[in-house]
């Protein structure tokens, strides 16, 4: 028999009653030889959804289901138990006919959390309650914890993300929005690649901080003894692949940013970004449009979705404004009236906007308007376009207006859900934008882009007139799901250790 170390059962601090009588029973089992952890596997053949949802042929079969216990009501020769594998919950029936005097005794110290497999024939009680009429049944795995009271489960919200494996035992609701973001990753690809589109991966360390204005987490590489950046977007990888001819890719994969933390922000998340060539940031549009309506309709079932409070309306058809359009309905101030800088900053500071903090120039006054006077408004899907090229270092400027870039964000419930540009392929336009963006971080901004030498240079080779988007795909799930926090969708949330 195998024998432990001679450590093994020493008992540690904090014990609770409970917890001390579970590992007794397990120290039993063990000296009998019934050791439940020595077990390497059960030969499962139903789940428990396939029993409740094909019994009328499988009525008087024999099955063999496995899960955790949650519900024990064993008394006297017989009695039930409820197990939970992950598409469900499902009755057993135990007696002694079937287990004899000892095997029902045994199966009367198990406790609820504990893991079981069982064979048995299906069946209906007296209430017509699918059920496994119990012939023979084995402890698998033994819970050396109590799992929360049944009726409350994990009420804090702490402790749900700390703690997500009993969360997802106790609470259905949590499972259900982590199978939704699954289906939702699942529709985005088949999105993607039925337009022709490729899924690739690119690293997630660098060597210089770019593709996007975040501040970075900085890590060391010990053989090549330099410092490097995870990533704080796929971007400029993605764009040397469509310089290489490579026209239509995506990438689904976790962005790493050192900056707050809140309700919509995280401090890795997932986002997929995507590159066409020969499109533009229209077209981008349509597929921001598309990928996001028709996964409401797809996985909700309706394009009437409940977010923050809001009622959206994910139909076809959303409205688009350029960014001076937005600002001069939702605020009043027309900045195509204003040529000068230190007339729009007058007129952003006049309508309540902070400049303190900004470059005090015509594009930053116009942004900062919109982005503190505008965006809280839009409830509605709603695309905003046409942003300065101050904020857009990436973006390929208008035709029509050279202060202006092709750039769209898509705005939910007063959300930003995605990024979209034609994307900048004049090689001497992105060095010297490459170049503002070194002044400012010489001036103590975290947040610049480094100057990307070698991106510079494949851009000199020729890349296609392209069309890039970005969505995060956290918040597209806090949209289906309804949740109001980024934690809610995110497995395992960054936490503060509790000892800090």
């Amino acid at each position: 028999m195998f024998q432990y170390a001679p450590n093994y059962r020493d008992e540690p601090e904090g014990l609770s009653d409970e917890m001390r009588v579970r590992r007794e029973k397990l120290f039993k089992l063990q000296d009998a030889g019934r050791d439940p952890y020595q077990i390497t596997g059960f030969t499962r053949t139903h789940y428990s959804a396939q029993v409740k949802d094909n019994y009328d042929s499988l009525e008087n079969q024999n099955v063999r289901v496995a899960g955790r216990i949650m519900a024990k009501r064993v008394q006297g020769k017989a009695g039930f138990m409820d197990i939970q594998d992950d598409r469900g919950r499902l009755q057993l029936y135990v007696s002694i006919n079937e287990l004899g005097a000892e095997g029902l005794a045994e199966l009367k110290t198990w406790d609820v959390g504990d893991i079981i497999g069982a064979e048995g024939f299906v069946f209906k009680t007296r209430t017509e309650a699918i059920s496994v009429h119990v012939q023979s049944i084995q402890l698998l795995s033994k819970s050396l914890r109590p799992l929360p009271e049944k009726f409350h489960g994990l009420t804090d919200t702490d402790q749900r993300y700390r703690r997500r494996y009993v969360d997802l035992i106790m609470s259905p609701e949590s499972r259900r929005v982590f199978e939704l973001r699954t289906k939702f990753i699942r529709h985005v690809r088949r999105y993607l690649d039925d337009r022709g589109y490729l899924e690739v991966e690119t690293p997630v360390l660098g060597t210089i901080q770019g593709g996007a204005t975040a501040r970075p987490f900085i890590t060391h590489h010990n053989t090549l003894d330099i410092d490097m950046y995870m990533r704080i977007a796929t971007e400029l990888n993605l764009k040397r692949l469509i310089v290489g001819g490579m026209e239509r890719v995506y990438e689904i994969g976790r962005i790493f940013r050192n900056e707050g933390m809140d309700t919509k922000h995280n401090p890795e998340f997932t986002t997929v970004e995507l590159y066409e060539s020969y499109a533009n940031y229209e077209t981008m549009m349509d597929y921001a449009e598309g990928i996001l309506s028709s996964a409401a309709m797809e996985l909700r079932g309706t394009y009437e979705l409940e977010w923050n409070g809001n009622t959206i309306n994910m139909a076809p058809g959303w409205r688009r404004l350029t960014m001076i359009e937005a600002v001069r309905e939702y605020v009043g101030v027309d900045f195509d009236a204003l040529t000068g800088d230190e007339e729009a900053v007058a007129a952003a500071v006049a309508a309540g906007v902070d400049m303190e903090k900004v470059d005090k120039t015509w594009g930053h006054a116009l942004y900062e308007c919109f982005d503190q006077k505008v965006e809280e408004k839009l409830i509605q899907p709603t695309f905003i376009t046409m942003y300065p090229v101050e904020v857009s270092p990436l973006a390929k400027r208008s035709p029509v207006d050279s202060r202006m870039t092709e750039r769209f964000e898509v705005f939910i419930s007063a959300c930003e859900m995605g990024n979209a540009f034609s994307e900048l392929n004049d090689p001497l336009d992105q060095r010297l934008r490459f170049q503002e963006q070194m002044e400012l971080k010489a001036r103590g901004d975290e947040e610049a882009s480094d100057m990307d030498v070698d991106f510079c240079e494949a851009l000199e080779y020729g890349m296609p007139p392209t069309g890039g988007m970005g969505i995060g795909i956290d918040r597209a799930v806090m949209l289906l799901a309804g949740v109001d926090s980024v934690r809610d969708v995110i497995l395992f949330p960054t936490m503060k250790p509790i000892d800090q």
